[in-house]
């Protein structure tokens, strides 16, 4: 996966500037409680709500399981309607396919579809490079790119702004990209929704080029699927000459039955729609199945690994290869919530990111290996998750690898794993508690100390531990333990009947 975001510090850094900003915090508290209340609404619509998560876990289960099957059908598919399947291994490889298909249209403007894969490998970056334009068209993605800023959440990836921002962004910024905001622009809704129409209105009309992710891609049609909500997807999918999907090798499902389930659980746990307004499907290009002129005439499907591999191999890691990128989680997580997107230096923000971005990147950087750490273990997550992954156990494991493996450093050919930075203490406690635990005797004379000086113990926790106690204080120790009070009242003896 390719870096980091450009001078990102580790999580509880960046966390602790940004929740001193008060605008930040107002948006994202006004913003996610909306979300959230509107998802739960749409999510009791459903009966069966428990049964179609459970659904969309064992379809995503299976696939992983069987992915190198599936990724060759899909393959398959995808080259019997016309299409053409690239392999990608990394970031490097994706962005040097992608560059040199467009160079080769001899195009040097692109419209995009609103793309997470193309975030994670920083596509936008290497075709400026090439001198090659990259137009965001989604609305949020495009307030972004004006406003030279970073995507802060999954869904809405300018969560972070509120609407006199964004008018202010459109009138400095629109008329250096194109068409310039229309005089007198207010920062009504409506207003900046035709004013962002106008603007793109022309680079559709222009593009031959367009680029997009996908959402999910079955294996038994080579059909992609994009779902949205504003319609731009589709004009990017349908008006350009050629088509660049860069698709991550997780998103497949092997039937398009199995579309059934994730087109009933994706729309409401992200938008809260029962369904969403544009559901875009393309099985390979105009002149395959679906007839001449309709769609691309040459379509391109780059299948990027970037570390999903490595993912796969770890047994309670890889359930984070399920998501379906519908947010969810993020709406309901405090800490997401109170840091925002920003703090988690990634294009995968909230617990979400927090579990992937570590997986796909290592944990070499020192946000990586703040990550995991990014959370209260409330699982809160995990109950919205519509295909049920259980972030809170994927991050303790996560810490326990990082506890007691450090970081992997590369020395040569060889990968090394040096001791964890900050562990050192929490790994000796660990040490001595097992100890202790293991010699009741000694355990005991402990306690009975440790009951005995209670009124000259801290209420902080000193040296590497005043971080946790920092906010909150260490629980008073009893009078008396536990094994005294039962010798005491009880004489040592079960009284229950």
């Amino acid at each position: 996966m390719s870096g980091t975001f450009v001078g990102m510090p580790a999580f509880p850094k960046a966390a602790r500037e940004a929740v001193h900003d008060a605008t930040l915090r107002g948006n994202l508290r006004h913003a996610t409680h909306t979300i959230r209340a509107k998802r739960a609404k749409a999510v009791a619509e459903l009966s069966d709500w428990a049964e179609l998560r459970e659904a969309g876990k064992q379809i995503k289960e299976h696939t992983l399981r069987h992915l190198d099957r599936y990724l060759v059908r899909l393959e398959e598919s995808v080259t019997a309607a016309g299409g053409v399947v690239h392999w990608a291994a990394d970031a490097e490889e994706a962005n040097r396919i992608v560059t040199d298909l467009v160079k080769a249209t001899g195009e040097s403007e692109v419209v995009k579809v609103k793309s997470m894969a193309t975030q994670e490998i920083g596509l936008n970056e290497a075709l400026e490079a090439a001198g090659i334009h990259a137009y965001e068209t989604d609305l949020a993605e495009l307030i972004v790119q004006l406003g030279k800023d970073r995507p802060s959440h999954i869904l809405v990836p300018a969560i972070h702004r509120n609407r006199g921002e964004i008018r202010d962004i459109f009138v400095r910024e629109m008329g250096g990209w194109g068409r310039p905001a229309p005089e007198g622009l207010s920062d009504t809704p409506a207003e900046l929704a035709e004013a962002a129409r106008v603007h793109l209105r022309e680079k559709f009309l222009r593009a031959k080029v367009g680029i997009s992710g996908a959402n999910f891609m079955v294996a038994e049609t080579g059909t992609l699927v994009v779902v949205e909500s504003e319609g731009n997807g589709r004009m990017c999918l349908t008006l350009p000459e050629t088509l660049i999907s860069v698709v991550g090798i997780e998103k497949i499902v092997p039937t398009w039955r199995d579309l059934e389930v994730f087109l009933q659980t994706l729309p409401r746990s992200s938008t809260a729609e029962r369904m969403n307004p544009y559901t875009s499907m393309w099985t390979g290009t105009g002149n395959g199945h679906a007839g001449e002129g309709d769609g691309p005439r040459t379509f391109h499907l780059v299948l990027l690994d970037n570390g999903r591999t490595d993912t796969l191999a770890d047994e309670v890691g890889r359930q984070a290869l399920r998501c379906i990128r519908c947010s969810a989680c993020l709406n309901v997580c405090p800490v997401y919530e109170r840091a925002g997107g920003h703090a988690y230096g990634s294009v995968y923000p909230g617990p979400i990111g927090a579990i992937l971005s570590p997986q796909l990147r290592g944990t070499a950087s020192e946000i990586d290996a703040s990550l995991p750490y990014a959370s209260s273990l409330c699982g809160a997550c995990y109950e919205v998750c519509p295909v049920a992954i259980d972030i809170p156990e994927v991050l303790v494991h996560l810490r326990e690898r990082i506890a007691q493996g450090g970081r992997a450093t590369r020395d040569g050919n060889t990968v090394v794993l040096k001791p964890a930075k900050g562990h050192a203490a929490e790994r000796a406690a660990m040490r001595a508690a097992r100890w202790a635990f293991g010699h009741p005797g000694a355990l005991r004379t402990g306690q009975r100390i440790a009951s005995r000086t209670r009124r000259f113990h801290p209420r902080t926790l000193p040296g590497p531990g005043r971080a946790w106690s920092a906010s909150r204080d260490l629980p008073a120790v009893p009078a008396e333990s536990f094994r005294d009070w039962w010798q005491r009242t009880r004489g040592g003896k079960d009284t229950a009947k």
